[in-house]
């Protein structure tokens, strides 16, 4: 068996998130855990979910869980493994991600990018991020090891009815427009914060509650200081917003400095100021209270 250990030192892409109001949200895209329905899913009551355990209780078993199967992921286009985890009381899943490459230049389907980064870092740097703002939306993911190389461990979405894609495909209407479209703001709000260029439907995730989860963000993080689109911010969580007010140099460099550079870290801020000056811009109606229990008051 294989003991994970925590690692010390540790044809819809932008466009789809960061420059519409197309939505999207661990990575290798998780396969749905159920096939969508002709019809929408039920709503079920948030009293009738199994609660999650708390963030900590998760990293504490994804660091000293021992892996006891292994299989590939069937979507995606990096390595990456599904793995059963066991600490003896608790069984579950978990995504882990060893990919970290760095490129130059590389071509995609906007065009040449220069310094091109896909690593597994920015899962965790993501997650990280996510709780000091208090949206709630990315698993919790670490730095740990797997087979000898630095890796991502990440949290596997339960009751996944499926990925926006196929919701889009089936053209199934979510059965609470209001809170769909509430989650669809802070999504784009948070895609446009940490600049991911790979965001697409099939790694949004729609959970049995229609809960929102974003996962796959290796290719976040570039160090442009500007907003891909302005527009698509339209609207901001309360509590959200007073926290990502309150996030300076210091606390990033607390939470993800062994993740990201200086210059990213910058970068963060600087679009953190333009988001910021956005909603301010479009007055205080704008501004709502989630309906979402994991959005921290």
């Amino acid at each position: 068996m294989t003991e994970i250990r925590r690692h010390l030192r540790p044809a819809l892409c932008v466009a789809a998130l960061l420059c519409t109001s197309a939505p999207s949200v661990l990575t290798a895209r998780q396969a749905p855990a159920a096939a969508a329905q002709a019809s929408p899913p039920t709503l079920t009551p948030l009293a009738a979910v199994a609660p999650l355990p708390s963030d900590a209780d998760i990293e504490r078993f994804l660091s000293e869980g021992r892996i006891i199967q292994t299989r590939g992921t069937k979507t995606g286009v990096t390595d990456s493994v599904r793995a059963t985890l066991s600490d003896g009381v608790l069984t579950h899943d978990a995504h882990i991600q060893v990919v970290d490459e760095y490129k130059r230049e590389f071509r995609t389907t906007m065009g040449l990018e220069f310094d091109f980064r896909d690593s597994w870092t920015f899962n965790v740097a993501a997650y990280r991020i996510d709780r000091l703002i208090g949206l709630h939306m990315v698993p919790v993911s670490i730095p740990g090891r797997f087979q000898a190389k630095p890796a991502a461990i990440t949290w596997w979405v339960d009751d996944v009815l499926m990925d926006e894609g196929a919701r889009l495909k089936k053209k199934i209407p979510p059965p609470d427009p209001l809170s769909w479209a509430r989650q669809m703001r802070m999504l784009r709000l948070f895609a446009q914060l940490i600049y991911n260029i790979d965001r697409n439907v099939g790694n949004l995730l729609i959970a049995r509650e229609w809960r929102i989860w974003a996962i796959d963000h290796t290719r976040a993080f570039r160090k442009f200081t500007t907003l891909v689109k302005p527009a698509s911010i339209t609207g901001c969580d309360r509590a959200v917003f007073a926290r990502l007010k309150d996030l300076d140099r210091d606390r990033l460099q607390r939470e993800v400095g062994q993740f990201l550079d200086p210059d990213q870290i910058k970068a963060i801020l600087a679009r953190r100021d333009a988001i910021v000056a956005r909603l301010d811009s479009l007055g205080p109606g704008v501004l709502f209270t989630s309906g979402n229990p994991r959005v921290a008051r």
